[in-house]
């Protein structure tokens, strides 16, 4: 095994460099999706190994398999089925042409659906029993992407989830294999028109450019002979086939193995490369660190994964125990992803989710909507979070949610209008007071933003509250500005 990067060494808490509340808030922001105040204290007693053992101690299942109550809710919707698992049942026994009026009949639900199902994902990262999972899934959707604007089934599309929920933390040669059997994949990439004679090569090449390798990590005559190995790969209805007829068996070249190779010879052959595991490793470190990687961290900690038979969880565990990953670097220097936002401060706020349609619209022009990544590249991240249009979007948003009004009388008048004029919409934020205007003050800023602010910003809150801390509508007025301030775009 090689030596590991002294960056990717454990983090060891000293009397000058304590595991303390802001390293504890740090754990959970990136592990999931931001801690309360009584989560931030149990992880920061607990210490930073047995807080992350905690954090992956979750089963390698779906929500269902978890909980076989989680599951999307459709009841509102005329005519649907009322959850997926009823879905399943109604097309039990019917014959094929019974199947496809079925289907048909599911279309025209499907886009409700669709945002039925996103709520339910946003409802679990917001609540549900494993942050991690959650956040992992949430990383591994931007990675395998599919998107709802492609691919219009509800039930593929949480098929997959669960897929990516499963697999969060497995091992992930199973997972490419997985995902490479997955029908919302096939029917997005093409797959099911790669057939002998006529390969279809979109699902081979972001195979190696997207998911496994990186760009420059293998030739066009690479991208010809896979698609040739994953001709008759194919999903009829809701389940993957081999159609055997369609597949190619003649002799196929692919990183210096030849022979009658099919799919899984290729995917097996690309984890081989030197560049899979240090580009998997690589993503990893970037989503959940910082962006700006030092050289060799990602050979590194890829080594580790490698070690490791491709295994998440022992590599998770180095980088979110590293010396990086605690470093200035990384603590609050992260631009919150637009779910990353809403869900902390729903979480951190006490609050229910808002209503579907304003959570769909914010979330919309803040530009990050489950289900629906803007291509096979999957979303931004960083500084292209932020532009005028978006940033307008984040503040608006949080100010909603904070218990501030809707701005704008009219239809589609700010990101979380539901198009009714009257009467204006205001999250139910009951905010509470800490004692003194300063006391108030360093409540809310360690309970949301979980670092120092800068002095003079601190003056400008607790000017804010005057002689009025005690007041309900003034302290919601501050937090307002809280949650407004540059700093609460990181984390």
């Amino acid at each position: 095994m090689s030596v590991i990067h002294r960056l990717l060494e454990p983090y060891q808490p000293t009397d000058q460099d304590p595991f303390d509340a802001v390293k504890a808030a740090h754990l959970l922001n990136r592990a999931g999706f931001g801690g309360t105040s009584d989560e931030v204290e149990k992880v920061r007693k607990m210490g930073p190994a047995a807080a992350v053992e905690w954090l992956l101690d979750f089963p390698d299942q779906g929500a269902e398999g978890q909980n076989p109550e989680d599951v999307p809710n459709f009841a509102s919707i005329d005519g649907f089925p009322k959850s997926f698992r009823e879905m399943r049942e109604a097309m039990r026994g019917k014959s094929q042409e019974e199947q496809q009026r079925f289907r048909q009949m599911l279309m025209r639900g499907n886009r409700e659906a669709m945002g039925e199902t996103s709520r339910w994902w946003l409802n679990r990262m917001a609540f549900g029993p494993h942050p991690l999972q959650e956040k992992l899934t949430l990383f591994w959707h931007g990675h395998f992407t599919t998107s709802f604007r492609e691919e219009r089934s509800a039930w593929l599309m949480w098929r997959q989830n669960e897929l990516l929920r499963r697999m969060a933390a497995g091992n992930f040669e199973q997972f490419v294999k997985g995902i490479s059997r997955d029908p919302a994949m096939l029917q997005y990439l093409n797959n099911n028109q790669n057939k002998k004679g006529k390969p279809n090569e979109n699902y081979a090449r972001e195979l190696m450019e997207l998911f496994t390798l990186g760009i420059g990590r293998y030739t066009e005559d690479d991208v010809k002979e896979a698609a040739r190995a994953f001709t008759g790969w194919a999903s009829e209805g809701d389940e993957f086939v081999f159609r055997r007829g369609q597949h190619d068996d003649g002799v196929k070249k692919f990183f210096g193995r030849i022979g009658n190779l099919d799919g899984d010879d290729v995917i097996e052959l690309i984890l081989r490369h030197p560049a899979c595991s240090p580009y998997v490793a690589g993503k990893l470190f970037r989503f959940f660190a910082y962006e700006d990687l030092e050289p060799g961290i990602d050979a590194s900690l890829g080594q580790v994964l490698r070690d490791a038979t491709y295994d998440l969880r022992p590599a998770l565990k180095m980088l979110f125990r590293s010396k990086a990953f605690y470093s200035p670097k990384a603590i609050g220097a992260q631009v919150k992803s637009p779910i990353q936002l809403v869900i902390g401060t729903v979480r951190m706020l006490g609050l229910e989710l808002p209503p579907l349609p304003l959570l769909q619209r914010g979330l919309s022009q803040m530009g990050q909507v489950p289900f629906n990544p803007p291509n096979v590249k999957g979303w931004p991240t960083g500084e292209a979070w932020i532009n005028s249009a978006t940033l307008f979007a984040r503040y608006n948003t949080c100010v909603f949610l904070a218990g501030g009004n809707v701005p704008g009388a009219g239809p589609r008048q700010g990101p979380l209008s539901d198009g009714n004029p009257k009467p204006r919409l205001r999250a139910k934020f009951k905010p509470e007071s800490a004692g003194t205007a300063e006391e108030t003050v360093d409540y809310w800023v360690s309970r949301l933003i979980q670092r120092p602010i800068d002095a003079q910003k601190r003056k400008v809150l607790i000017d804010s509250l005057g002689e009025q801390a005690g007041d309900e509508e003034t302290v919601r007025r501050m937090v307002q500005l809280v949650v407004s301030m540059p700093e609460y775009q990181l984390c």
